[in-house]
């Protein structure tokens, strides 16, 4: 098991994310009319929130227990958050696999473009190196060979970079639309 920051505690064989309110309204962005089961969340909360179990390898087993007032139980359990947390995040999620697909989408189409463009510029430069002898030449010929390349950089930095993040994020608001949710008296 792998030691994770003070902050956290290990109890009954999961890391708890504990939060600490004075109110349930907390949680939810103050501004959005909707009923607590579509409300959206806070942004300081949904930060704290996702910061928490990104802090952890996605395997590990968390429980989210949010500590409130006494008085505030009845109204937690009537605003069902832990239904709102998992809507909430499964949407966040859907919106991630989504962004994901329209980045792959845009990456093949770069991945064609880039490679219609260097193979133009192979092709230019094979001319470029049949008529222009010497230094302009030269120059023509390597300058050609560069500006094909550096054409494929945006589909390699997709498929090599760009990708995995928004895949992790999904990972992580997937983790946390299925993790339970415990309300504690304080």
């Amino acid at each position: 098991m792998a030691t994770q920051p003070s902050r956290y505690r290990f109890e009954n064989g999961a890391w708890l994310i504990e939060i600490e309110l004075k109110t349930v309204q907390q949680l939810f962005n103050s501004l959005d009319p909707s009923p607590f089961h579509i409300k959206d969340l806070d942004s300081a909360a949904e930060a704290w929130i996702v910061g928490a179990v990104r802090d952890f390898p996605v395997g590990t087993q968390l429980r989210l227990v949010l500590h409130l007032p006494r008085d505030e139980l009845a109204r937690a359990e009537q605003a069902q958050i832990g239904q709102a947390l998992a809507g909430y995040f499964g949407d966040r999620r859907e919106t991630l696999r989504r962004d994901l697909r329209y980045l792959m989408r845009t990456g093949r189409a770069a991945l064609l473009i880039g490679l219609a463009f260097l193979a133009a510029c192979l092709t230019v430069r094979e001319l470029a190196a049949a008529v222009m002898p010497g230094t302009a030449g030269t120059i023509a010929n390597e300058g050609l060979l560069i500006i094909g390349w550096v054409a494929m950089w945006r589909p390699i930095e997709i498929f090599l970079y760009d990708w995995w993040p928004l895949r992790r994020m999904a990972r992580v608001h997937e983790k946390i639309a299925a993790m339970p949710v415990e309300i504690r008296a304080r």
